[in-house]
């Protein structure tokens, strides 16, 4: 967190602390479980049925740690997400050296997720958006959104800052870490924080090894390292420090410094790409997806953090059903904006 006088973000930690404890763990995996396996689900789908490139592997990933303390806290959780349909196995060190070449002699284990899959968001984001242009969509990506439009407590479209406005008999928000002004404007309290997120996409130098073959998620530094299209991408951080995306360097490298401790192939890395997101966080850890009740015609879906490619597809279905005829396939009362 960055040292600043802010409010809304003290109001914030607040409320998160209060949810930081086992029952709330509990009780999210409770709601969220139905929802990762339901998007894994839409993502096959997706991927038959409009034959999308975007890089999709459904080869699981690796958890991997340097710590016995470390190996044994995900033990822990892994035995936690065992009764929620999802099938962890342990791994040794020397397993898992292996399976994947590039992990080190440092690595004492980890623990495999076979039902995870990994894709490269940028291309499935293009591949999405000219399927639903084929469909009828149109997207206008140079107008900004200054304004709900609302007329007798109901929301009838939006307002874009060119005085242009647009008539809708729905409105769906998903404007991530930028909803709150637009919320705001109805007077509705919406306690969402922009969580920086940080990337850095390298790839070796001509002839020589894979950086890693497999995907990993650096247990101790939390750092989610993908292989993509011959390079890999590190991700990770949170950082709370408003809505920018201004790049601390030091953040940055964090990223491949962290995975140097890990992975023996880091010396011949070159980096090919850097940049910086912003994750949208509601303080409860939880989404907000469905209904604004005191707005009719208003729906929201933003609030995933970690979790909105993980969840996209499930989210769009549980959006059109509440739009088309307000009865989702999947019971979100949990979820529901107007909770905060």
């Amino acid at each position: 967190m960055a040292p600043t006088f802010d409010p809304a973000l003290a109001k914030w930690l607040w409320s998160f602390s209060r949810t930081c404890t086992e029952k709330h763990v509990e009780y999210s995996m409770k709601v969220l479980a139905p929802l990762g396996h339901a998007s894994r689900v839409l993502f096959e789908e997706l991927m038959q049925t409009e034959n999308l490139r975007c890089y999709f592997c459904r080869g699981g990933y690796y958890e991997i740690y340097l710590t016995e303390r470390g190996i044994e806290s995900a033990k822990e959780e892994s035995g936690m997400l065992s009764r929620y349909g999802f099938h962890p196995e342990v791994v040794s060190g020397a397993e898992l050296r292996e399976r994947e070449a590039a992990i080190n002699d440092r690595v004492v284990g980890g623990i495999f997720y076979p039902e995870a899959a990994t894709i490269n968001p940028y291309q499935f984001v293009l591949e999405m958006a000219k399927r639903a242009e084929r469909y009828g969509a149109t997207f206008r990506t140079t107008s900004e959104v200054v304004s709900l439009r609302n007329a007798n407590d109901r929301v009838q479209g939006v307002q874009l800052r060119n005085g242009e406005s647009i008539d809708a008999d729905s409105v769906v928000l998903t404007a991530g870490s930028y909803s709150v002004p637009l919320l705001q404007g109805l007077g509705i309290r919406f306690p969402l924080q922009a969580a920086k997120g940080y990337h850095r996409d390298c790839e070796t130098k001509p002839g020589g090894a894979p950086l890693l073959t497999h995907a990993c998620v650096l247990g101790e530094n939390m750092v989610f390292c993908t292989p993509m299209d011959g390079f890999v991408r590190f991700a990770g951080t949170l950082e709370l420090s408003g809505v920018n995306h201004d790049i601390r360097r030091p953040r940055l490298e964090q990223l491949t410094k962290a995975a140097g401790r890990y992975l023996k192939t880091m010396e011949d890395a070159t980096v090919k790409s850097e940049w910086c997101g912003l994750r949208p966080c509601l303080p409860d850890g939880l989404p907000a997806v469905g209904a604004v009740s005191r707005y009719p015609g208003l729906f929201v879906a933003t609030g995933h953090a970690m979790m909105g490619l993980t969840l996209g597809p499930v989210t769009g279905k549980l959006i059109a059903e509440c739009v088309l005829d307000g009865a989702p396939s999947i019971d979100i009362m949990a979820l529901r904006p107007d909770r905060f």
